[in-house]
């Protein structure tokens, strides 16, 4: 005798066989198409200047995520129209938990680009749609202000009506670009960084919490982020493209 528990429990594991299973590789014009679509966001200002949001949303999240980690109590995250930020957390204002949580900003865009690269050579393409969505809902949860729930809902949304409502193929060509925006997106944040201090500006930033917090010089922690985000995009490139 089939009971309900029986028919929900099957469909739990329908489900589970869907999102965790494999999907077939795109062909290489469309990973390289989903490239070039990727670079014309990232690079010229104009739509970097909207794009930047995205970039935003896995910077704080990345704070908070490690603020979380390091046993910080989150309150916060705020995102602004200028696609600025500001993640509030309560702790210890010293020690390795905050140097941590400090140093997760700029770096977690292009790990989270390298993590996307290794699912989708791995052809979990739905699986990465599902955890994205999952980190967009953990970050709204957390946000505290109209625009940055605006901003983040809007993004979810897209992935959650890609997931159920579009092709296979649609799905991968999405999870590409996405992936190819995460990791491309995820290098030039530093070098805007970079310039700002050149300037005399940013005074606050990240790199420089991080000198006060640890007495390194801003500018390594600036080669830090530097070397994070390109090693990331050559090997999150070489997996996505199958070499």
């Amino acid at each position: 005798m089939v009971t309900t528990a029986s028919v929900s429990l099957m469909s739990l594991g329908s489900l589970w066989d869907e999102v965790s299973g494999t999907q077939p590789h795109p062909d290489l014009w469309v990973v390289v198409a989903t490239l070039v679509a990727a670079a014309a966001v990232v690079v010229p200002r104009a739509p970097w200047r909207i794009a930047r949001n995205a970039v935003t949303i896995a910077h704080e999240g990345g704070h908070g995520l490690v603020a979380l980690l390091t046993g910080r109590t989150l309150t916060g995250i705020r995102l602004h129209s200028d696609t600025s930020g500001l993640t509030v957390s309560r702790g210890k204002p010293t020690g390795i938990g905050m140097i941590l949580t400090a140093a997760a900003g700029y770096t977690a865009p292009p790990l989270l680009g390298l993590g996307g690269a290794a699912l989708l050579g791995a052809g979990r393409i739905t699986l990465l749609l599902w955890l994205a969505t999952a980190l967009l809902l953990a970050v709204l949860v957390m946000i505290r202000n109209v625009y940055g729930a605006v901003s983040v809902l809007v993004t979810g949304s897209t992935f959650v009506l890609v997931s159920w409502l579009a092709g296979p193929q649609v799905q991968a060509a999405f999870a590409y670009a996405v992936v190819w925006f995460l990791l491309l997106g995820g290098v030039r944040p530093a070098f805007e960084l970079q310039a700002k201090r050149a300037r005399g500006g940013a005074g606050d930033s990240d790199a420089d919490q991080l000198s006060r917090l640890t007495h390194v010089p801003a500018g390594m922690w600036l080669f830090l982020f530097h070397a994070v985000s390109v090693c990331s995009l050559l090997g999150g490139g070489r997996w996505l493209l199958g070499l």
